[in-house]
């Protein structure tokens, strides 16, 4: 397992008839930017972040930590 600090994310809350208001938007941005993520891989993190969400992501940047960092 390995160690990810999302530095920026950016999800697609549309929906053919939806789009999650922009202080939800916020809420969500908050919630995994500058956060620190386990995952086997980088699919993995995609995936994880993904399926909390609740809505796909469009972009993402991210730094993997040294593994002694806990």
């Amino acid at each position: 397992m390995h160690k990810y600090l999302i530095t920026d994310i950016s999800f697609d809350f549309t929906d053919d008839n939806f789009e999650l208001p922009p202080t939800m938007q916020l809420e969500l941005y908050n919630k995994f930017n500058n956060n620190v993520f386990t995952a086997d891989d980088d699919d993995d993190l995609v995936e994880s972040i993904t399926e909390k969400a609740g809505f796909c992501i469009n972009s993402i940047n991210y730094r993997q930590l040294p593994e002694y960092i806990k």
